[in-house]
């Protein structure tokens, strides 16, 4: 006899022509997961007339958090509520999360504030307390949670884990066992994140033998299985204090536990093995990694390179780049970039030059990073030039997510330190409308424009303009260059 249908089946094959005719976040990531993409994707779905089901926009915003896309997650949330999409308090609790992690915490306060009260219970309370605690917020969270524990909310390990995370954050280990104390008077059954957050507060203040107490302590209970984030912990803990030997027994019962073969515990073995220096583990595991996921993911490949590219081992990071290069469906060019930059490193300017030429060729597209990987190498060479040409190159392309891209006040102080050396009043003016096109100028100090005051007396040329630059730019200059600027500034 067949079984009844007890829940509607998610199926987007056969929904009428009114609906998107594939999976939402499959439609938002069909040109890579990068910011500026996801985003263009997203708002041309949102200007069609296309539709979708509820449990696609809770599926599509898990996806983008997951991966860090909080702006496209945000904006979708946004809109479909905007649409009269009904939202749920776990909806709700989500929705603040992402509000504070792309508006910041008083946006989330505020937020919170204007929901019902019907709204307010410990999903939304523990939404805003984790947002307090990513942010040091120490005074609020610790008011909040007593407030939450006054109405009586039903408060699981979840805040507690919160606050104990925050009190790892800012030195302040030796608040965590009170916790774990008023946990076990509350009888509240802890979880794998909790004892990990314990571990790692006994570990902060040297006490191993605490640490593994704690798992004894765990095993003891029964309540709570360790699985393989326990013993991740536990090796990196062992790793952290030199004890190699009990590090490697941990990685074993990991990969014991990690029954599912999950793809982020593969990833935690490669980099801990890494950490001890053993390359021959390192490769074991990667041949494991790649027979679990015959599709291997672009993320899989770049932490075997860099791992590789740590470990001095610059072949066989290349034969893993080509590996990838030659069946990537998704030209991802960190993983170039991550060769790059041992190019860089190793001064292979040409190698560097012709990965950068192919990267281009089979669809990658060269980000800030990559320009700033180029620039680290010709400032190392002295070569001026191509190095205003990186920064030029970095400044027009910008960040993935859309910011712009700012070279730090100390790589600018290198270049007009350069422009004064060498008296070049020319070059000093031209790197500064760069820097004014990208929308720099806003973020020089009052040295860059005294050292242009310097480069100008230094090479005996004048300027009209340049104290009326300084007084649109409200930059107030030492005496001695006002002494410099009285000579320079000749109508």
């Amino acid at each position: 006899m067949a079984m009844p249908q007890l829940s509607r089946t998610k199926n987007i094959a056969k929904r009428s022509k009114k609906y998107l005719d594939e999976a939402l976040y499959k439609r938002l990531f069909k040109d890579g997961s990068s910011e500026m993409s996801v985003r263009i994707q997203l708002n041309r779905f949102l200007k069609s007339s296309k539709r979708v089901f509820k449990w696609e926009v809770g599926d599509t915003v898990k996806k983008l958090r997951d991966c860090n896309r909080f702006y496209p997650a945000l904006k979708l949330s946004e809109t479909m509520a905007e649409r009269g999409m009904n939202m749920t308090i776990s909806d709700q609790a989500i929705h603040l999360d992402l509000i504070a992690k792309t508006r910041g915490v008083a946006a989330a306060e505020k937020y919170f504030i204007d929901l019902p009260e019907a709204s307010k219970n410990h999903l939304t309370y523990g939404a805003l307390l984790n947002c307090y605690c990513k942010e040091l917020l120490t005074e609020k969270a610790e008011a909040l949670m007593e407030r939450m524990k006054e109405l009586r909310l039903g408060l699981s390990s979840m805040p507690y884990n919160s606050l104990m995370t925050l009190y790892t954050k800012i030195g302040q280990p030796e608040k965590i066992p009170i916790i774990i104390q008023e946990m076990k008077s509350l009888d509240m059954m802890p979880d794998s994140y909790t004892y990990n957050v314990w571990m790692r507060a006994l570990a902060a203040v040297n006490d191993i033998f605490g640490v593994e107490r704690v798992v004894e302590e765990m095993m003891r209970d029964g309540r709570v299985a360790g699985d393989w984030t326990t013993y991740s912990n536990l090796a990196s803990i062992y790793v952290d204090a030199g004890l190699f030997e009990k590090a490697e027994k941990a990685l074993k019962e990991l990969e014991k536990r990690n029954a599912y073969r999950d793809l982020t515990a593969f990833q935690f073995l490669i980099t801990l093995y890494a950490r001890m220096g053993n390359l021959l583990e390192v490769y074991r595991v990667w041949r494991s990694l790649r027979l679990a996921f015959p599709k291997t993911a672009n993320v899989s490949y770049l932490n075997m390179i860099q791992v590789l590219i740590k470990l001095k081992d610059l072949p066989g990071a290349e034969k893993c780049f080509w590996e990838w290069d030659s069946g990537c469906s998704n030209y991802d060019i960190r993983v170039v970039n991550a060769l790059l930059g041992a190019y860089s490193e190793e001064g292979l300017l040409e190698k560097a030059e012709e990965l950068k030429e192919h990267a281009c060729r089979r669809g990658g597209k060269p980000n800030a990073k990559t320009w700033e990987i180029f620039l680290d190498y010709y400032l190392k060479k002295g070569d001026m030039k191509q190095a205003v040409d990186c920064i030029a190159n970095a400044i027009s392309i910008g960040r993935g997510d859309g910011q712009k891209w700012v070279p730090s006040p100390e790589i600018i102080g290198v270049f007009m330190q350069h422009f004064e050396q060498e008296k070049d009043v020319d070059g000093a003016e031209g790197f500064l409308e760069i820097l004014k096109g990208g929308a720099v100028e806003e973020d020089l100090g009052v040295e860059v424009y005294e050292s242009l005051i310097r480069i100008y007396a230094a090479a005996g040329r004048t300027s009209p303009v340049l104290r009326r630059k300084l007084k649109m730019e409200n930059v107030e200059v030492s005496d001695s260059c006002k002494k410099l600027l009285e000579k320079v500034c000749v109508e």
